[in-house]
C-alpha cells in the first residue's frame, strides 16, 4: 500500500524508518520531512499543518493509509476531513484528540473517569488564580490549557515565580490562546516515566515503556525542551506497574470516550509520575513521543504498518507484540541556544562515520540536504539511537557515535539514561 507519514521531525523519520521495513508498504511518502527522510521517503513540501492541501495530496495520489505525527494537525481535525473523503488515517478525531489539545478538557475527563492525577483548580482570570496561590505550598505547577510546544508547564518553586508564570501565560501570552485558561495543580513527587499504547478504540495494546528528558541540562536542569533524550525500557515500570497503568489509565481512558460517542483510535501516550501511592498521569498526549519514539521502534520486531492498520480496522483483540530484549538508548543533538533563539545553516559532519557502527540510527530531526550535505535545520537536529545488551552498553555505543558528529554549536546532554543505571 502507498503510505503518507505527515511531519517533520525525529519522530516522524524514526516511524518512516520502521514503515520502510513493511512488506505491507509498496511506496512511502512524507510531508514535509527532512534531510534524513529524503534518504527513504519521497518528500513533499507541503506544511504539516495545511489539512485542505494534505487531503489533495493524499486523493491526487490515491494514498491507502497515512500516519499523522505531529499533534497540531489531530487537535485541528485532520482526521475527521480524511474519513468523510473515506482516506485511511490513522489517529484520534478532533473531539478524542483534545486529550491533548486541551489540559483542562484532559483534567476534567481524567476526574470524571477516575483517573489517577495530581489535585487540580482551573482559572479563566489571572487575579482569582494569583488569589488561589496565596493559599497553596510550593512547589506548584502552572500548565496553560492548549498547545505550546511542550513547554506550557512550568514548576514554580514560589509565589514570586508563580505569580510571573500567571502573568507570562494569561496576561502576556506567550502561548497565545492557549494560555486562556490554565490549571493550577500540586507538584507530583517521584519518577518519570511515558508509556503508549496503540488503541483501535474498543482494545489496546502497550508498547515498551520509556523515560523522556525534558531539560535542556544535565541533571534535568534549566529549561523544558521538547525532549533531549530518551531510554527504553525503563526499569521503574515494572510488570505490576505496567497492568496498573492498563487498568487505571488505558481501560477508562477508551471506556470514557466510548461514553461520550468519540472512540478513541491512534496512539495513546500517557506521561506518568510514578509516586509512593502509584502511578498518576501527568498529561496525555495522542501522538507517538518524541523522543521516546526513537528509543522503542528500533526494540519494536512486529511489523508497525500492519499494528497501525490493525487499530484503525478495530482488529487489535487478541493482538501481543514482541520485543527486542535489548535496550535502546537516543540521544538528541541540538542547536546552541534551543530552546531559545538558534541559527540554523551549520553544515553536520561525522554522519558518514557512522555507516559501519553497527545497530546504530541516527533519525534527523531539523536538518536539511543540499547538494550531498545535510545542515542544521531546527532546535533538536538528530537523535542518534543504539541498542545494547544492557542499558549501560546501549548508553556506551550512543555516545560514541555522538562523539562522531559535529556541526557549530552542536549541545547534547551527558547523562541520557543514568537514572536507568541506578534502577537496574
Amino acid at each position: 500500500m502507498k503510505v503518507l507519514v505527515i511531519g517533520s521531525g525525529g519522530r516522524e523519520h524514526a516511524i518512516a524508518w520502521k514503515l520502510a521495513q513493511s512488506k505491507k508498504v509498496t511506496k512511502l511518502f512524507c510531508v514535509p520531512g527532512n534531510g534524513g527522510i529524503e534518504e527513504i521517503c519521497e518528500c513533499v513540501n507541503i506544511p504539516a499543518d495545511d489539512i485542505p492541501e494534505l487531503l489533495n495530496f493524499a486523493l491526487q495520489k490515491e494514498i491507502d493509509f497515512t500516519v499523522v505525527g505531529p499533534e497540531a494537525p489531530l487537535v485541528n481535525g485532520i482526521v475527521n476531513y480524511f474519513r468523510r473523503k473515506k482516506l485511511k488515517i490513522f489517529g484520534p478525531t478532533k473531539i478524542a484528540a483534545q486529550l491533548e489539545g486541551s489540559k483542562v478538557f484532559a483534567k476534567q475527563f481524567m476526574s470524571h473517569n477516575k483517573i489517577p492525577t495530581a489535585k487540580f483548580k482551573i482559572f479563566s482570570e489571572a487575579g482569582a488564580a494569583k488569589k488561589y496561590i496565596k493559599s497553596q505550598e510550593f512547589p506548584l505547577v502552572v500548565k496553560a490549557d492548549g498547545l505550546a510546544g511542550g513547554k506550557g508547564v512550568i514548576i514554580c518553586e514560589n509565589l514570586e515565580e508563580a505569580e510571573a508564570t500567571i502573568d507570562s501565560i494569561m496576561i502576556k501570552k506567550v502561548f497565545g490562546s492557549a494560555g486562556n485558561k490554565i490549571i493550577i495543580e500540586e507538584c507530583l513527587m517521584g519518577e518519570e516515566a511515558s508509556v503508549l499504547a496503540i488503541c483501535d478504540g474498543d482494545n489496546f495494546v502497550c508498547l515498551a515503556s520509556a523515560q523522556d528528558h525534558k531539560r535542556i541540562f544535565d541533571n534535568d536542569e534549566g529549561p523544558n525542551t521538547g525532549g533531549m533524550g530518551a531510554y527504553s525500557p525503563a526499569p521503574v515500570v515494572t510488570a505490576e506497574l505496567q497492568n496498573r497503568v492498563q487498568r487505571e489509565v488505558f481501560a477508562p481512558v477508551l471506556s470514557g470516550m466510548k461514553k461520550i460517542g468519540h472512540k478513541f483510535k491512534g496512539v495513546l501516550y500517557a506521561g506518568l509520575m510514578i509516586t509512593e501511592d502509584g502511578p498518576k498521569v501527568l498529561e496525555f498526549n495522542v501522538r507517538f513521543g518524541d523522543p521516546e519514539t526513537q528509543a522503542i521502534l528500533p526494540r519494536l520486531k512486529d511489523d508497525l504498518a500492519g499494528l497501525m492498520f490493525d487499530a484503525v480496522e478495530g482488529n487489535l483483540f487478541g493482538t501481543r507484540l514482541s520485543w527486542d530484549e535489548r535496550s535502546c538508548v537516543c540521544v538528541v543533538c541540538s542547536s546552541a541556544g534551543y530552546p531559545g533563539e538558534y541559527e540554523k545553516g551549520r553544515e553536520i559532519l561525522g554522519l558518514d562515520e557512522l555507516t559501519d557502527f553497527k545497530d546504530v540510527m541516527v533519525f534527523h530531526a531539523g536538518t536539511k540536504q543540499y547538494v550531498g550535505k545535510y545542515f542544521t535545520n531546527g532546535g533538536r537536529v538528530l537523535g542518534v539511537a543504539a541498542l545494547g545488551n544492557d542499558i549501560r552498553r546501549a548508553i556506551n555505543k550512543t555516545y560514541l557515535a555522538v562523539e562522531e558528529i559535529n556541526f557549530e554549536g552542536m549541545h547534547y546532554r551527558k547523562d541520557i539514561g543514568f537514572k536507568a543505571v541506578g534502577n537496574e
